[in-house]
């Protein structure tokens, strides 16, 4: 059961790929941010609550007891942490093979459709790059 949350949510991120990045975004019709991303992912298939929101690092704390893995596969979260290492500031959506899907290019003064285009802004599918801090599996706690 578990890998059929996992082809759905992969299908559900596919759908995002394009739209505008937006600071603090958590909406398909306006932009995600890249946790309101991974957010809209995982509550569309329950393993998020309809209700809640949180940060990059918020998702980390959440499901870093899962253990981090070497490996990432469909369904895991990717996550950065800033320059000084002190906290987690950016996570993406693997969809398997190394690659992710994220919302990137732009930051805190990315709030309009028009900033985000000028800044190159938006849902993007990316091979993982490095270094990262973790790879977590919040599918994992749903396995029997």
């Amino acid at each position: 059961m578990n890998w059929k949350l996992r082809v759905l949510a992969e299908a559900v991120a596919w759908k995002f790929v394009g739209l505008p990045y937006r600071w603090g975004g958590d909406d398909p019709m306006t932009g995600f941010d890249c946790s309101g991303l991974c957010i809209e992912i995982l509550k569309s298939v329950s393993v998020l609550p309809r209700k809640g929101d949180w940060t990059a690092q918020g998702l980390y704390d959440m499901f870093k007891d899962l253990g981090h893995l070497t490996k990432a596969k469909s369904g895991c979260l990717v996550f950065w942490k800033n320059k000084s290492k002190s906290r987690i500031v950016h996570v993406e959506y693997c969809i398997g093979r190394g690659t992710t899907i994220g919302a990137s290019g732009g930051g805190s003064k990315t709030t309009s459709e028009s900033a985000a285009s000028a800044q190159n802004a938006f849902i993007k599918v990316r091979p993982i790059r490095t270094p990262y801090h973790a790879i977590l599996d919040p599918f994992q706690e749903l396995e029997p």
